[in-house]
């Protein structure tokens, strides 16, 4: 049998797309398209039987919902591309700092290369590794800070021979002892090195920092951010502490000294006044009756 709604339909060409054909963004019900529908049912409602008022009611507000959520999703699309920008601004600064990431991988080129270490805990030794691409170890250093916290240090691309290695690339492996039990506590590689590049053409949108230790890390992997020629540190220990304080004392004794000494020299300054007219007379009388 054939439908009605197939006779009376206009012919459609072979390699045409119908007008009713919608993409898939269009397939998605927009607030316009609600209250359009809305309408159309208030318009073709039987004016025998009405529709209920409460369902009415019901669908106003559906609207009212739906419109407030769209209103909320641009508003917070708009937030989150204004925070993009910021992040963006923000990671542009750090162009010519010096910044501290977690990495183990580093390039030498001949210059010293500041690398360090992260001691979850106080150890009593550490020791870290270098080995070249192939992985085999050129050069073994032994750190004396184990303390717990970040520590850094230069290596000037010597192997343990004393010779110097050829510029290329570089890994740090670490292994660290803990004190009192000599277990293995964590201990994690750090690199400090100048930012050369910021790059925002990755995919996912996240901004990649290029430093000049050849790495190329994800800003969320950077610890800290100083002006060149700084290194980063963390711990402060119980004797640092102590020699403050007592430095601290010293000076407010010497400040203390300091005003006592300019209280007792100011009166003395004050009572020590130039004589008067007469009393100048008298004396050069006196003095020329003597001379006489």
């Amino acid at each position: 049998m054939t439908d009605i709604a197939e006779i009376f339909a206009p012919p459609v060409a072979a390699n045409s797309t119908p007008k009713y054909a919608k993409s898939s963004d269009e397939d998605i019900m927009g607030k316009e398209d609600f209250l359009t529908l809305l309408v159309a049912q208030l318009q073709n409602q039987d004016p025998l039987n009405p529709d209920d008022a409460t369902e009415f009611t019901s669908q106003l507000a559906e609207f009212s919902s739906l419109e407030q959520l769209q209103n909320l999703n641009e508003s917070m699309e708009s937030l989150a591309s204004a925070q993009q920008q910021a992040d963006k601004f923000a990671t542009m600064g750090l162009m010519g700092q010096e910044v501290v990431y977690a990495d183990s991988k580093f390039t030498f080129d001949g210059d010293p290369v500041k690398v360090g270490y992260q001691l979850d805990g106080t150890a009593s030794s550490v020791t870290m590794t270098i080995q070249d691409e192939a992985g085999s170890t050129v050069a073994t250093l032994h750190p004396t800070e184990l303390k717990k916290g970040d520590h850094f240090l230069e290596w000037d691309g010597l192997d343990s021979e004393g010779n110097e290695l050829p510029a290329g690339k570089y890994n740090i492996v670490l292994q660290a002892s803990a004190a009192g039990d000599g277990n293995t506590i964590a201990v994690s590689p750090l690199v400090q090195s100048e930012v050369t590049g910021v790059d925002f053409s990755n995919s996912s949108g996240e901004a990649m920092i290029h430093t000049l230790a050849g790495a190329e890390i994800s800003a969320g992997l950077i610890i800290a951010v100083y002006q060149p020629e700084q290194t980063h540190t963390k711990d402060i220990t119980e004797e640092d502490e102590e020699s403050s304080a007592f430095e601290d004392a010293i000076d407010g004794v010497v400040d203390d000294i300091t005003e006592g000494v300019t209280r007792t020299s100011t009166p003395q300054q004050t009572n020590e006044s130039a004589p008067t007219d007469e009393e100048q007379i008298e004396q050069d009388r006196l003095q020329h009756s003597m001379a006489g």
